[in-house]
């Protein structure tokens, strides 16, 4: 299954033309609702507002979603557990998840003593590889679906 978060929907446009519209009120500089939605269709490469709306989904797919049962690693930590929280980020090309695990998993690589986490929170892209590594290069959460 082929799910990617690069392509704008309907709905992230028009939360784009409010964010814009808010922005030029903030300065002095009133913007029209359907000025805005013309702004963005035209800042993403489509001639008009119609034209992006004919074209573009409703909304985008996203690879994983809230209350979905998912596996993986954490800090090379293996787990599985219950997603409780999904947000996209970055442009719609990251996922900001939060985890329920079904056992906690220990963070710290020292076994001095252990440092237990249930639930975490990492940005990951749609592959579900997180983009932030740990020193030895590997990332720090690589989800997938169980």
């Amino acid at each position: 299954m082929s799910l990617s978060l690069d392509t704008p929907s309907s709905q992230s446009l028009k939360t784009e033309a409010r964010n814009l519209r808010e922005h030029h009120a903030r300065s002095g500089q009133p913007m029209t609702h359907s000025a805005a939605l013309e702004a963005v269709a035209r800042s993403h490469g489509y001639r008009d507002w119609n034209t992006a709306r004919a074209v573009l989904p409703e909304r985008t797919a996203v690879p994983f979603q809230i209350g979905m049962r998912v596996r993986g690693f954490y800090l090379e930590q293996p787990f599985s557990g219950v997603l409780i929280g999904a947000q996209l980020v970055s442009g719609m090309r990251r996922l900001k998840v939060t985890v329920l695990f079904d056992q906690p998993v220990n963070v710290t690589p020292n076994l001095m003593f252990a440092a237990l986490r249930q639930r975490v929170t990492a940005t990951v892209d749609e592959r579900g590889v997180s983009p932030a590594l740990r020193g030895n290069g590997q990332p720090q959460m690589r989800l997938m679906a169980e």
